[in-house]
């Protein structure tokens, strides 16, 4: 069952949590509805694992023939590889980053994506859902080249994609963070290496904190729910090395681990005894 994180009248925000099996092979990921006045968008639709599961999910809540667009922050298969299905099914169109614009046809057969692709401009835009509009704020860097965050100044919900992620399953995403500090051990390992640098994160800071946010919602884990928190998380990031802040000529090093095809384990090489 899909989390509500908003509803009034003509506005409406689902979040699906647990669409995935949690079998430990594929990531836990979620994917959100918007619907105002009747005209649906889904953000992130995810990949094939979700793809039946979000299907029918959102056909008890919304016509899948009125569905507007599908608005993805990046080109990961966790967010799209479900397209061609989505190309199929509805009338739908892709929004992305026009770095992606000429990659996502990738994943469908041919001419599925003909006509039916919006490129964002990497400054953003303002895009209409019925009597409202989502803004396609820059998130360039964090983590992919092309890459976009969703604000609904309805519910003044940011959806951040890969930003303010936490590993964790999906009965424990639909529970929103209050408080921060306990929730960064699940944060700070996936953000020092999928964030490219603490410059970007400072400037993507200095852009968001100028909206009212009720909630920031990634794209895997719970929902980062009130000022404090959301204060916090910003203060966090402003703060974090990542990325290339870390890495050094280590490393860019000649391999010498050995990959064992079997196992798929990796282990040091075989050493020469006594030296020979």
């Amino acid at each position: 069952m899909p989390i509500e994180l908003y509803r009034d009248k003509h506005h409406i925000c689902l979040m699906f949590t647990d669409l995935i099996e949690e079998d430990g092979q594929a990531i836990q990921a979620n994917q959100f509805l918007i619907v105002d006045h009747g005209m649906g968008a889904i953000i992130d639709p995810g990949g094939n694992l979700a793809f039946n599961e979000l299907f029918m999910g959102m056909s008890r809540h919304f016509p899948p023939q009125k569905l507007a667009y599908l608005i993805a922050s990046h080109a990961d298969p966790d967010i799209i590889a479900s397209l061609d299905r989505w190309m199929t099914s509805t009338q739908a169109q892709l929004v992305i980053s026009r770095i992606w614009e000429r990659f996502a046809p990738h994943f469908t057969k041919v001419g599925k994506t003909e006509n039916r692709v919006i490129g964002v401009p990497d400054a953003g835009g303002r895009l209409p859902l019925g009597n409202s509009e989502l803004l396609l704020l820059p998130a360039h860097f964090l983590h992919a080249e092309g890459n976009f965050h969703f604000y609904d100044p309805v519910s003044r919900i940011l959806f951040t994609g890969d930003l303010g992620v936490s590993l964790t399953t999906g009965a424990q995403a639909q529970r929103p963070v209050t408080d921060l500090m306990p929730h960064i051990a699940r944060m700070e390992g996936f953000h020092r290496r999928y964030m490219v640098s603490n410059k970007i994160l400072r400037l993507w800071v200095q852009m968001a904190r100028q909206l009212p946010i009720d909630m920031i919602v990634p794209q895997h884990g719970a929902p980062i729910m009130g000022q404090q928190a959301i204060a916090d998380l910003f203060n966090w990031l402003e703060g974090l090395q990542c990325g290339i802040d870390l890495f050094d000529q280590r490393a860019y090093q000649l391999p010498t681990a050995q990959i064992d095809p079997a196992t798929r384990q990796v282990r040091p090489p075989l050493r020469a005894v006594a030296g020979a």
